[in-house]
């Protein structure tokens, strides 16, 4: 029996199957009745979404006490310092909680050349200096690596979960927009 779905979502779909007055929904794109999200990413994030139609599979998934890794691809605003991206690796203060440590990595161009474009395009000014930072955390709280990475001085552009546990977005080799059941576990 299949209870795993992995979904390579796109910017701009929310996550949720009932109608949005602004935003495609999953239902768009998924036609799988009794699958729900195990974990959300915002509207304008992409990349990997598990859904499971298992209450205890989305509890390993999505509960912190489980520490089931999560990793994201984001591109930030700025020049990398040091000092700065250290603040992302210690317990970080985000008023309503404070995060665990997070995993960073700075990113080549190399590897971020492959990723789709996305739609709506990202803001490109000429004058600011970017930078990609891989970010793994064990978490998942509303918006953290957003909020982390603003704290630290980075507004983020834009951000793509690439994997989750041992399920690799890339590994997976699925187009954005595109799912499938997956007989793997994170």
């Amino acid at each position: 029996m299949k209870s795993l779905i992995i979904f390579n979502k796109p910017c701009g779909v929310i996550c949720q199957f009932s109608p949005h007055e602004k935003h495609p929904s999953l239902k768009d794109h998924i036609d799988a009745p009794g699958f729900y999200p195990a974990g959300r990413l915002d509207t304008d994030s992409e990349g990997l979404l598990l859904l499971t139609d298992d209450g205890q599979l989305q509890a390993r998934i999505t509960q912190p006490r489980f520490k089931v890794e999560k990793t994201y691809w984001a591109q930030l605003e700025g020049i990398p310092d040091t000092d700065k991206l250290q603040l992302l690796q210690r317990p970080m203060d985000l008023g309503d909680f404070t995060t665990r440590p997070a995993k960073i990595r700075l990113l080549s161009e190399e590897e971020t050349d492959g990723l789709w474009p996305r739609n709506p395009p990202v803001r490109v000014r000429k004058t600011v200096p970017d930078f990609w930072l891989e970010i793994k955390i064990s978490e998942g709280k509303n918006r953290q690596v957003r909020r982390m990475t603003a704290k630290a001085g980075y507004p983020c552009l834009r951000l793509i979960r690439v994997a989750i546990g041992r399920l690799n977005l890339f590994d997976e080799q699925l187009g954005l927009g595109e799912w499938r059941y997956s007989e793997s576990l994170p």
